[in-house]
């Protein structure tokens, strides 16, 4: 199984040399690092069977969402996830396993595929800005199953690594209530080049601090502890959040692959749906992961946590 978590964990690698920005020294191992399955908390699932499809009309996208809709939206909401992949792949079914967590929470999952023939690229911000756009469509198509079942009004962006960078891009949209910055951080750019700009390539896909004062609602940082080595930036971004509430969490020893190749995505797809729970559907359970100074996350030896602006 663990050599099966490193495989699967190198799909952070397929494109990240030309989206994530390494500093001399970080190695493929580096980058594969995992929390050991051993001993490791398991995925939770929520209520909801969980069906996977194409979306409709959009071969670019692919849902993850609770097979019987029956209660939504009467008994329970159905709020928008879009998902950004690490080294900005545009395959989410990489992650199936940890967006199949959240969904069964009650969450309509939204990730990028390659389209049949097209050229090999990089998922971006208009990709994941797009799936936004579907769900909206879709509460609205008539003859979808998710016809009025959406919560439209309930939208969050969360991704790692390079795709943490995008669901920073991606929270100055005015749709977008929460993200969730895993394994990443703004980035400083080289002395001497402008921000938001990477020299020959063009516009850089990675956030600088500009980014921050957009974002307009709370905001998750997780990362892998010291064997992240973007933990570091993890922290700097928490730091410099100021005018939004943020909750910060290291996971000692997960490294920058964390847990999403357990089974369900492990222990952070828990923690990613706690926060989903909690901002999106009001879930005061949810919310003791992160609420006050004996917060479940805080006083979980496993962790190092803090936060700000969180009631």
């Amino acid at each position: 199984m663990h050599k099966t978590i490193v495989a699967a964990a190198a799909v952070l690698l397929t494109v990240a040399g030309v989206c994530l920005a390494q500093p001399p020294g970080i190695t493929r191992e580096m980058i594969s690092r995992a929390l050991p399955l051993e001993g490791a908390p398991k995925a939770e699932p929520g209520p909801y069977q969980v069906t996977s499809e194409p979306a409709f009309e959009s071969p670019g996208l692919h849902v993850y969402r609770p097979a019987e809709l029956d209660a939504f939206p009467k008994k329970d909401t159905l709020p928008v996830m879009v998902w950004g992949n690490g080294g900005c792949n545009i395959d989410s079914k990489n992650f199936s396993g940890f967006l199949t967590t959240i969904a069964s929470h009650g969450v309509l999952v939204i990730g990028t595929v390659p389209q049949e023939g097209a050229a090999r690229r990089q998922e971006n911000a208009d990709d994941m800005r797009s799936a936004i756009d579907w769900a909206a469509k879709e509460n609205g198509r008539t003859g979808s199953p998710l016809n009025g079942k959406i919560a439209v009004d309930k939208v969050a962006v969360m991704g790692t690594s390079c795709g943490g960078f995008l669901s920073l891009t991606l929270g100055a949209d005015p749709r977008v209530q929460t993200i969730g910055v895993f394994n990443s951080g703004v980035q400083t750019p080289p002395a001497g080049q402008a921000q938001g700009n990477a020299g020959r390539g063009g516009p850089s896909p990675q956030p600088t601090a500009d980014a921050l004062p957009k974002l307009h609602g709370p905001v998750l940082l997780l990362n892998g502890g010291e064997p992240d080595f973007l933990m570091g930036a993890s922290l700097a971004t928490f730091e410099a959040i100021n005018q939004v509430p943020a909750f910060y969490g290291s996971r000692h020893n997960a490294g920058h692959s964390a847990t999403y190749f357990h089974p369900g995505g492990g222990e952070f797809a828990n923690v990613a749906s706690n926060w989903l729970l909690w901002t999106l559907k009001g879930d005061k359970k949810a919310g003791k992961s992160f609420v006050g100074k004996d917060c479940s996350l805080c006083t979980d030896s496993n962790w190092d946590a803090k936060s700000k602006g969180i009631k």
